[in-house]
């Protein structure tokens, strides 16, 4: 089963059902047994980095998250924020990240010729995929991908970036490291691309 890992930072009951529609049993919980058990993980969320890292401490999350993922090495999926709290932090605030993939979430910025950019960053992107990453498998052709976000990670160690694309300037897109993938955009928004990526995690991840 899949835990869909519910701490009040996003729409995961849009996860939930993108999962259901792909014939997969996927479940929303905060609860530290449930989560414990889970075969797969899914971190979704939506707003600010310090917010999410407090509310994960809170509940207890983050050490069972831990254990699951690094000592266990139960696959686990970010999406968005919840691939921004795999960083060690952000620029947007000074909570220390999980810390899984070495690395730190900037503000976009841009120069005078992109002045017109907008920030947040919103909208449809067509990703480059670097290299092969098993939630990329069998994608449709031209793969386009739904993004809503202010923040970016820029990873230490250039081989955990899967997949990049830009606004104003290249950022990563997705990351992937033993167990742990993340994605700054929302597959369960990005339509067939989208659920042919959670397809992958969820049957080959």
């Amino acid at each position: 089963m899949i835990v869909v890992v519910d701490y009040g930072m996003g729409n995961s009951g849009s996860i939930v059902n993108m999962l259901t529609r792909i014939g997969v049993e996927g479940t929303l919980s905060a609860d530290l047994d449930v989560i414990a058990r889970a075969e797969k993980l899914i971190l979704p969320g939506v707003g600010a980095f310090d917010a999410g890292m407090a509310r994960l401490r809170e509940l207890g999350i983050a050490p069972v998250l831990g254990d699951r993922v690094l000592r266990a090495g139960t696959p686990i999926l970010g999406i968005c924020l919840g691939l921004q709290l795999f960083a060690e932090g952000s620029d947007e605030g000074v909570s220390p990240g999980l810390g899984w993939i070495p690395g730190k979430c900037v503000r976009f910025s841009f120069g005078p010729e992109h002045a017109a950019l907008r920030i947040p960053h919103m909208g449809w992107n067509t990703l480059e995929i670097l290299r092969p990453a098993r939630i990329f498998a069998d994608l449709p052709p031209d793969p386009r991908f739904y993004f809503i976000h202010s923040y970016h990670l820029v990873c230490q160690d250039p081989a955990h970036v899967v997949a990049r694309t830009e606004h104003g300037i290249a950022f990563t897109a997705a990351v992937a490291s033993g167990s742990v993938y993340g994605t700054q955009f929302h597959p369960e928004k990005s339509l067939r691309w989208g659920m042919q990526v959670m397809r992958n995690f969820a049957l080959h991840a």
